[in-house]
């Protein structure tokens, strides 16, 4: 069976690229968890506002999808879903939720990796939820032509309790030596989690919710307020690219993560960056009218944007006046809308 042990990542010579990564990040969580001091009231909209981009983004991944309205109804529960589409959205929401709120108690064992599993699943009324697998899966590709091909083949059912437990342990280990930074140990934990693909269906979901708890514990913060989901989404082909190289010969102990930690800081710190111009247009809030906030907004974003964009990144002004200021944008011609109904979109003027 692979082994897990983690005591060797502290012996490793990370490239540049890594550290500079890495230090990058501890440098924006600084500026982070000063403003968190400060403004802690002025940052709940920004958790909703990640909440819902976390919970589609990670669910369209996987193909699971419904409209944006109905996604926003949901969660302000003016409805119920009605597909089992919409019955997984909101058991992901669920357990989000749970990590959002109780991270601190939450340990990293297959027990309660299980539960939190059992969560993701309940509303769907999925059976296997809360178990690990009882049949073989496989991680496959389809390529361009339609034939299929298996990309990787996880650990067998028999020896899936027994890995997670390892993996579990290993890393619970790592954290406490204190021997290697945990944002290179959570990406190296996350990709073996995925490797082990530990149960029938649920694993992507519930690796990214995982990357938020171990994230979460170890005091980063960030995706509480920025979508770290929604990130991946939108880079999801680099996301399998990174995988791909990042499990090679893993089975024999020999494959290298390094391709996976690189694209997860990428993210993580992509995510930090955006909660610095968020809070950027929140800081200008107080001193300036809705209508300066948008225009600061559509002046420094490049190409297509949307009207629930401009919502999400003006976070410091209603919904109703940011929406009120980009058709005031519209209508002096400094920005052109496209589109119609729900494909509508917005682009600058000076860049037709």
């Amino acid at each position: 069976m692979r082994n897990f042990d983690y005591s060797q990542l502290s012996e490793k010579k990370w490239n540049s690229d890594i550290l500079n990564l890495v230090a990058k990040i501890h440098e924006y969580k600084g500026k982070q968890d000063l403003f968190i001091r400060q403004k802690p009231v002025e940052l709940n909209r920004l958790v909703e506002i990640a909440k819902i981009q976390s919970t589609e983004a990670s669910n369209k991944i996987e193909g699971i999808v419904t409209t944006s309205t109905r996604m926003k109804q949901l969660f302000e529960e003016k409805t119920t879903p009605r597909n089992r589409d919409e019955d997984e959205i909101m058991g992901y929401r669920d357990v989000l939720n749970t990590i959002h709120e109780s991270n601190e108690h939450i340990p990293v064992r297959p027990s309660y990796i299980l539960q939190l599993h059992r969560d993701l699943l309940k509303r769907a009324g999925f059976s296997f939820g809360g178990h690990f697998k009882n049949v073989q899966n496989y991680i496959n590709e389809m390529r361009p032509d339609g034939t299929v091909i298996t990309r990787f083949i996880p650990i067998e059912p028999y020896d899936t309790p027994e890995a997670v437990e390892k993996l579990c342990n290993a890393y619970e280990q790592a954290i406490a030596n204190e021997k290697i930074d945990s944002l290179i140990l959570i990406p190296v934990f996350i990709c073996d989690f995925l490797c082990i693909h530990p149960f029938n269906d649920g694993n992507g979901r519930m690796s990214r919710l995982l990357t938020l708890l171990l994230l979460y514990k170890c005091g980063y913060n960030v995706g509480k307020y920025i979508s770290v989901e929604k990130q991946i989404e939108k880079t999801k082909d680099l996301y399998y690219d990174a995988l791909e190289e990042a499990d090679k010969d893993w089975h024999e102990n020999k494959n290298d993560p390094t391709p996976f930690i690189k694209y997860m800081l990428q993210v993580i710190l992509a995510c930090y960056i955006e909660f610095e111009d968020r809070v950027g247009m929140m800081r200008g809030s107080s001193t300036s009218k809705a209508y300066d906030i948008v225009r600061q907004y559509v002046e420094e974003k490049i190409g297509k944007f949307t009207g629930a964009d401009v919502v999400s990144h003006c976070p410091g002004i209603s919904r109703s006046s940011a929406l009120a200021a980009l058709k005031k944008l519209t209508e002096e011609g400094f920005v052109i809308r496209e589109g119609i109904g729900k494909s509508t979109f917005y682009v600058r003027a000076d860049s037709k």
